[in-house]
């Protein structure tokens, strides 16, 4: 009886440690020293899996081995960059020749994707001035009602494109409360996000299937990421005031070929609308660069220091020095000329 007694103790124990045992290697049981494991099933083999029934045939086999070989051959063909194109429905690309599909609108590959920065704003080294083309960019497709937005809808320019006291300003600024909506212009695909301390704050910058980019600055909050596919009218992010701003705004560029446009040409703000379905781009498009890039100065008075020259021109005091030959330790002369642009 006693000799009984023992034995079912100890299987009661053994039993038990047995079960520890299994618990605390169960945290363990997919981290396996070969990740590859290769089944070996017999054809026609029946696994029963919790009562289900499975049977592999020789058909699923076939199946995946097409799926291999389809993939496959859909990367090297991406690899071929003198002919390769990519067709996009959405974000789910589909291997094709010669142009890039994105919804309904064909692009070029190598025109498209050439020149791809997600750093810079202007990445492209073309002259605007130098422009000699005559282009005819469409700005709506298949229903001109849904292939723009107003990035503010209802609001005012409060700061226009054009000279700004003593430097040349690239966009418009539209009014906007600190987390107000701010939405995509045109389809396209994200090619800038990022901060910037001295100028655009939080931005955005998007890259539109017929070439053109638009910019939207100052934001608190950015909501999209480089390669991120956008529709016209979706919220990219959240308005405020971050950067070098002196209040909440939304500040708003349109470029091509890194060059700037005025907004106005495509965009009827007190109107709510878009001026024309075909944007004409022609050197005088770019006229105003002339007037832009002319050289400015600043006449030093007395108590200038380059901080101030700096802070009321918006220029860096690396340019200033830069442009003047001068170090951050010069000593200012009252009459002094400091070109500033």
């Amino acid at each position: 009886m006693i000799l009984r007694v023992i034995v079912i103790i100890c299987a009661v124990s053994l039993f038990a440690a047995n079960k520890s045992f299994s618990q605390k290697k169960l945290k363990d049981f997919f981290k396996f020293k070969n990740k590859e494991i290769v089944p070996i099933i017999p054809e026609d083999t029946i696994i029963d899996i919790d009562e289900d029934i499975f049977v592999i045939e020789d058909a699923y086999w076939d199946s995946l081995a097409m799926e291999e070989e389809v993939s496959l051959q859909r990367e090297l063909n991406m690899l071929r960059e003198d002919t390769a194109e990519v067709i996009l429905a959405y974000d789910v690309p589909v291997q094709v020749t010669e142009q890039l599909m994105i919804d309904s609108v064909w692009v070029t590959l190598r025109e498209y994707y050439s020149t791809w920065s997600t750093t810079k704003v202007n990445p492209y080294e073309i002259d605007g001035e130098k422009f000699a083309d005559t282009l005819a960019l469409s700005l709506t497709f298949e229903n001109p009602a849904l292939d723009w937005c107003l990035p503010i809808p209802n609001t005012e320019v409060t700061s226009p494109f054009g000279l700004r006291r003593w430097r040349w300003h690239y966009g418009d600024d539209l009014r906007l409360k600190t987390g107000d909506s701010v939405r995509v212009a045109f389809d396209g695909i994200v090619r800038v996000a990022q901060y910037d301390r001295y100028g655009y704050g939080h931005y955005i910058l998007i890259r539109h299937y017929n070439g053109l980019e638009t910019l939207y600055g100052h934001l608190s909050k950015r909501l999209l990421k480089p390669g991120d596919v956008v529709k016209a009218g979706d919220v990219l992010g959240l308005g405020g005031s971050t950067g070098r701003s002196s209040g909440p705004h939304l500040h708003f560029e349109t470029r091509y070929q890194g060059n700037a446009i005025d907004p106005k040409e495509i965009f009827n703000f007190d109107m709510d609308t878009i001026r024309t379905t075909t944007m004409i781009v022609t050197p005088d498009t770019f006229s105003y660069l002339k007037e832009a890039r002319k050289i400015r100065y600043h006449r030093v008075r007395s108590g200038d220091t380059l901080s101030h020259i700096s802070y009321r021109y918006g220029v860096s005091i690396n340019k200033i020095c830069r442009l003047n030959g001068i170090r951050r330790s010069t000593i200012l002369r009252v009459g002094q000329r400091l070109r500033i642009t």
